[in-house]
């Protein structure tokens, strides 16, 4: 049986599609046998989402091959977008898939990790299981204040000095490269173009603040519509009919209708099981958006 590993890089690039299509050949024209499974794009977050399979020595040579690419193409210094961000090739997480185990992606992680810092010349943390320092295991430290923040605070204490790299910041910002577990990326959107209530909603339901066990959430508004747009850290704890109905019963309180729900990226079989997309207003669901129909073998 294949080993496989998943990565997830998420580039700061979501309304150009010239240097979508450019970081996406560089990563898989090189080596036929990485797949690129899923690209979602958005253009207020501006951000770009890939989901890719691999053995462990492919998925590295191609994660090092979109990072090449993306520091190439993206300046952070014209970067507007609505989701946090600190990096052109901003987060690139590694998930073990198929006879593969969480040590071999922490290898991975830290060896695309160094290979970064030494040869393009861009800090990089190491965040979730991959971490060395404890200030950098939770990513949503790393970003805290973003690119421009970590821009002043670069190499002043340990939260804000990368485990390789300069202690400086170029175009290129800096990256956040790491080992984790499948993660659910779940967007609500509700039929509102207030931000307010997608805020508030976001904080009742993320675990940080009192909500929902394993649940990240923040609002934002997307496509002039409020979003509650979410993480879904261990979907066998909180699943996506939990977190949509606790959803759907905040926005009710307020007297607000949800529109539709969004998935990024793909998600293994196992999620889906007993959900009916349509009860979750999952309208651009398909097939190929499970995973393991993406395994050969």
């Amino acid at each position: 049986m294949e080993k496989l590993i998943e990565c997830v890089p998420n580039f700061s690039e979501g309304t150009n599609p010239n240097i979508i299509k450019t970081i996406a050949d560089a990563m898989i024209n090189a080596d036929d046998s990485v797949k690129m499974i899923n690209i979602h794009s958005d253009k207020d977050h501006n951000r770009s989402v890939f989901t890719l399979i691999g053995s462990p020595q492919s998925i590295q040579a191609a994660a090092f091959r979109g990072i090449e690419k993306a520091a190439a193409c993206i300046n952070l210094n014209n970067h507007i977008g609505t989701h946090p961000r600190i990096g052109a090739a901003d987060v690139i997480p590694f998930i073990p898939l198929r006879n593969t185990s969480m040590e071999d992606c922490i290898k991975v992680a830290r060896d695309v990790g160094k290979r970064v810092g030494e040869e393009l010349n861009i800090p990089v943390f190491l965040y979730g299981q991959a971490a060395i320092c404890q200030d950098h295991s939770n990513l949503s430290d790393i970003r805290r204040g973003e690119y421009e923040k970590l821009r002043l605070l670069i190499g002043t204490d340990r939260a804000h000095t990368p485990d390789y790299g300069p202690l400086y910041i170029g175009q290129a910002g800096a990256s956040a490269i790491g080992a984790r577990d499948i993660l659910i990326a779940f967007n609500i959107y509700l039929d509102t173009t207030d931000l307010h209530y997608a805020k508030i909603i976001a904080k009742s339901i993320r675990e940080s603040s009192g909500g929902l066990p394993y649940v990240k959430a923040l609002g934002m508004l997307v496509n002039n519509k409020a979003q509650v747009s979410m993480n879904l850290m261990n979907y066998r704890k909180t699943s996506i009919q939990t977190v949509f109905t606790r959803v759907k019963e905040l926005a009710e309180d307020y007297g607000i209708r949800l529109h539709h729900s969004e998935l990024v990226g793909c998600l293994p079989l196992e999620a889906m099981d007993g959900i009916h997309t349509e009860d979750i207003l999952l309208f651009d669901f398909s097939q190929d958006r499970i995973l393991e129909n993406h395994f050969s073998g």
